[in-house]
């Protein structure tokens, strides 16, 4: 896990090269997803087969030569949860054990309960966006991470066209939004910080004295961890402590009526990332995923220490 560091360079000299620090501990979170990650994978591959199990042979096919190797090393490191059969002239196959089917099986009853919160989400991920609208190519691409069906677009958006309509725009089948709801314009970060009390703005605006974490307590401050060997010091400390005094607009406000230049629409940059990544099952979503939603709510940086980690490993 690296973060960055931006130095600032006097007069004309050309700024110093960015400088990443690695958090090990973040590092190792992330390897430790893999495993999981290449698990629930090989699981989808079993059960889309027909005869629920799949012939060692064609998991090449599957998952790519590469790949594969990571597969079969899991195959043989997870026997509670795969079984590997054949032999006799039978060719290999793997398929799930007894007691990981049984696991499967519940997922539909827990898909049931959990689609309520599903559509709550995707109501929100519509809602911060510039239009209320999304291609869905783009919410395919971060389905996943949303925790919707693979197939939501056929099984979940027509259960609710109270909510939900798609039609084609500028050539691309596109998710709309078809009620604002007020009551859903509320941050997690709103929630947490109402949980605990802290939305008295004027009981935070006094002087305090200045935390050399970075962090503030109050309606608009955000929890930072500056990395390993950062050492700020009093100037950039009080420079902080005002930009997490600062208020900002919320993220869903269409974002066409901010200048970026302005430091309050900047901060919101801020919330918005962090209300996106909120939306999702774990809380994070790959550079390329951000990216490619930079249309719908623009604009957004990684660019703020402390706040943001971004791992450049791969699942």
């Amino acid at each position: 896990m690296w973060i960055a560091m931006r130095h600032k360079s006097g007069g004309g000299r050309r700024p110093k090269k960015k400088i990443y620090h690695r958090v090990h501990e973040l590092d190792r979170v992330m390897e430790l997803q893999k495993k999981p990650s290449l698990i629930l994978r090989l699981k989808s591959i079993i059960q889309s087969q027909k005869s629920q199990s799949l012939l060692l042979r064609d998991l090449e096919k599957q998952v790519g030569f590469v790949q594969k190797w990571n597969f079969m090393a899991a195959i043989e490191r997870y026997p509670a949860i795969f079984h590997v059969g054949g032999g006799n002239r039978a060719p290999p196959f793997v398929s799930l054990t007894e007691k990981a089917q049984k696991i499967a099986s519940q997922e539909a009853e827990a898909s049931m309960l959990m689609e309520p919160i599903l559509v709550k989400n995707l109501r929100k991920l519509l809602m911060m966006s510039v239009d209320c609208r999304v291609p869905l190519a783009k919410i395919e691409l971060i389905g996943s991470e949303l925790g919707l069906p693979n197939d939501f677009e056929t099984s979940l958006i027509p259960k609710y066209p109270e909510y939900f309509s798609v039609k084609d725009i500028n050539g691309k089948a596109c998710l709309l939004l078809e009620n604002w709801d007020s009551s859903l314009a509320v941050t997690a970060r709103e929630i947490k910080l109402a949980h605990e009390g802290v939305l008295d703005t004027a009981r935070y605006q006094r002087k305090v004295r200045i935390s050399k974490d970075g962090n503030f307590q109050g309606p608009y401050a955000f929890r930072v961890s500056f990395p390993v060997g950062f050492r700020p010091n009093m100037s950039y400390l009080e420079e902080f402590e005002r930009w997490q005094k600062m208020e900002f607009p919320s993220p869903y406000l269409n974002a066409r009526r901010f200048e970026i230049a302005d430091p309050k629409a900047r901060k919101r940059v801020v919330a918005v990332l962090h209300e996106l990544l909120s939306l999702t099952m774990e809380k994070r979503m790959t550079s390329a995923q951000l990216d490619a939603f930079h249309a719908e709510i623009r604009p957004f940086s990684m660019a703020f220490m402390g706040t943001f980690y971004m791992s450049w490993g791969e699942l």
